[in-house]
């Protein structure tokens, strides 16, 4: 069978391409820009080139055709309106990954299933991936299109460790701050319920629905099945880093307002400060392998451990070290003074 990725070396898609590339019962194409070329498997074959190059793209594929076209980076509906365009005839299936924070919000009830509605006020990013699925389905059901949807909540790799809170350079910030001994923000009360999933082990439900006639029409949210508090994963970042927790608790809605470069309103209010319990067993019926093999007090080690072997992954964030300071000044003195 043959796949093409449109990406392929992002969180997600990097370990969907390893697995791939050890059955041999797949043929895995990459198009991208080719920026992160080295670490793709060697007998993965790359097209250089920018997706949004239509007549290069064409030109590129050329006679080709495709079990399955795999879409990563599509974020607004032009760019979907596109790859129908361009894969409408050379393709058996199309999946699209979308995001579980276009769920309603706020939530009619904790638990999460694909019939949960869709529907987030506070981030764009959530209403565009919404607009993208109805652009989609709108597709299948008048074109025949072959879609399918699939909405992962938050994935994490080794390059990176998962937070509520962090700035625009990602978590090593965060991290930096733990191991100074220094306070860090956790939003609200730090109670919500929220799932992690480590890649490898979204790539098992991911890769069972490539190539599936169930799958043709349908969504499916792809999440671990360990479900933690904010509290205990910020606990369990500072364990393995062997440091005491300084917790600094401070509501969504404050940081919000103290924060709009950072967009919270959107990432917390519109999906992390939400309490979320995903019910998996509809992907699981397609595959019954997928589990948590890589709970997070493992995940968080295989992070960190590649963090601080890699300079490039510590990507200093001053702004948001200053933001975060002042952020508790400014309430110590407010409970001080009140």
């Amino acid at each position: 069978m043959k796949a093409l990725f449109i990406g392929g070396t992002g969180t997600i898609s990097s370990a969907i391409v390893r697995r791939l590339a050890k059955d041999s019962s797949w043929e895995v194409w990459l198009i991208n820009r080719g920026n992160r070329a080295d670490t793709v498997p060697g007998n993965v074959h790359q097209i250089v080139c920018d997706i949004n190059d239509e007549e290069k793209v064409l030109k590129e594929v050329g006679s080709m055709k495709f079990d399955c076209v795999c879409e990563f980076i599509g974020f607004t509906v032009d760019q979907v309106e596109r790859d129908f365009k361009l894969f409408k005839d050379k393709t058996k299936q199309y999946i699209y990954i979308s995001s579980a924070s276009a769920y309603n919000k706020p939530a009619a009830s904790y638990v999460i299933t694909e019939g949960t509605a869709l529907a987030n006020p506070y981030w764009e990013y959530s209403r565009n991936k919404i607009a993208c699925e109805n652009y989609l389905m709108e597709r299948y059901r008048e074109d025949g299109f072959p879609v399918t949807i699939v909405r992962p909540s938050h994935t994490y790799d080794e390059r990176s460790i998962p937070l509520g809170v962090h700035g625009k350079n990602g978590s090593w910030q965060v991290i930096k701050r733990m191991m100074e001994g220094r306070p860090v923000i956790i939003h609200g009360d730090g109670e919500s319920l929220w799932h992690l999933t480590f890649n490898e082990d979204f790539a098992v439900g991911y890769t069972a629905l490539m190539g599936n006639r169930h799958a043709i029409g349908e969504a499916f949210q792809i999440t671990g099945d360990e479900v933690l508090t904010w509290n205990q994963i910020y606990q369990t970042i500072a364990d393995a880093l062997g440091v005491e927790l300084k917790a600094y608790h401070v509501s969504s809605e404050l940081l919000t307002a103290f924060g709009p470069e950072y967009d919270f309103e959107g990432s917390l209010t519109g999906d992390k400060a939400v309490s979320v319990v995903f019910d998996n067993s509809k992907i699981k019926r397609l595959a019954p392998d997928l589990k948590t093999t890589v709970p997070l007090h493992k995940g968080i080690r295989i992070a960190l451990e590649y963090i601080l072997d890699h300079k490039e992954c510590m990507k200093e964030d001053p702004e948001f070290d200053k933001w975060c300071d002042k952020v508790i000044e400014m309430l110590e003195n407010a409970k001080k003074n009140f």
